[in-house]
């Protein structure tokens, strides 16, 4: 009885005797059964974290943060890949509720519906959950973690415009996606406030990834639209569509600017510098899992969007008079 209740930390054990029975442990190699502590305490120590794909460079820095914050707590983290599809973004959620996690993080895979029946059986099981990213209507019954998106646009656009560029074309982002909404608002509202429309010649329908970029940017020329500078909605699109402008001969930033978002580890070290937004992955993820922890332990807290800023790199400059 004395050597179970020292190793799980019982107050009634002195500390002299809690660390002899430690240090037997350890050179005995000893392991606990979390499973049998999961039936005692009615906890796993387990923590589910669903998102797009581990190779995405957004998510990586947010995911060591969370298992890092994770591991001080004593949690473990159980990660499963979506890759954006809502059949398997169902199966890795129930294969996470089957393992009787104590909270999860997921980036949900957004789609049109108001309703998804995986998001209302989180809530009918009453799991601590808390969102990386924005909400949409079929998962507004929970937390999210959020950056000031439509600000962080905003401010991209003012400096491109401050720069003395008139004619600015932006790619979007995927059309189901809040944050993607968001950022182009920023981008119409930076136009607004400047007095100028926009060119609806000037948008392009993208993605998030090197292709989405590179797809936006052959459009773009081929219709011959001219602008002087380009606001990508991600980093990766950015960086997919500088590819091509530079295999056509187009010099950045003499002939044109380009700006992405997001700040991930290429777009420091791409050829052409990437004037972006960056996102405070890190503090997300620390912030993510604090969240959910009040959420476990049914504490109050306080929610707020984080701020993002702006970072100005050789990719940008003023047009060609």
């Amino acid at each position: 009885m004395t050597v179970s209740k020292a190793l799980r930390g019982a107050p009634d054990v002195s500390e002299a005797t809690r660390a002899k029975i430690k240090a037997l442990a350890h050179q005995m190699g000893y392991v606990p059964d979390s499973s049998a502590q999961g039936l005692r305490t009615k906890t796993t120590k387990l923590l589910g974290l669903v998102i797009p794909a581990a190779s995405n460079p957004i998510y990586a820095r947010m995911v060591f943060a969370i298992e890092e914050r994770a591991q001080e707590l004593g949690y473990d983290v159980l990660i499963a890949q979506t890759q954006n599809q809502p059949e398997r973004e169902d199966a890795c959620i129930r294969r996470l509720l089957s393992r009787r996690v104590d909270g999860l993080f997921i980036t949900p895979v957004y789609r049109f519906e108001a309703e998804a029946r995986i998001y209302q059986e989180i809530v009918v099981r009453k799991v601590p959950t808390v969102l990386l990213g924005s909400p949409a209507p079929f998962c507004k019954d929970f937390v999210s973690m959020e950056i000031e998106e439509l600000v962080a646009s905003y401010n991209v656009t003012k400096h491109l415009l401050a720069l003395g560029h008139k004619k600015i074309a932006y790619l979007t982002g995927p059309p189901v996606a809040p944050w993607a909404h968001e950022r182009f608002e920023g981008y119409r509202r930076a136009h607004r406030e400047a007095g100028l429309e926009v060119d609806d010649k000037l948008v392009f329908q993208s993605g998030s990834t090197l292709e989405d970029g590179s797809k936006a940017a052959l459009q773009m020329l081929n219709e011959n639209c001219h602008p002087t500078a380009i606001q990508a909605v991600s980093d990766l699109a950015a960086i997919g569509c500088a590819e091509v402008l530079l295999q056509q001969g187009i010099k950045i930033p003499d002939d044109i600017s380009i700006a992405g978002f997001g700040n991930i580890l290429a777009a420091e070290f791409y050829r052409v510098p990437l004037t972006t937004v960056s996102q405070p992955k890190h503090r997300l993820g620390v912030a993510a899992m604090d969240t959910l922890m009040h959420l476990i332990r049914n504490e109050d807290f306080q929610l707020r969007r984080l701020a993002a800023e702006l970072v100005q790199r050789k990719s940008t400059a003023p047009p060609k008079s």
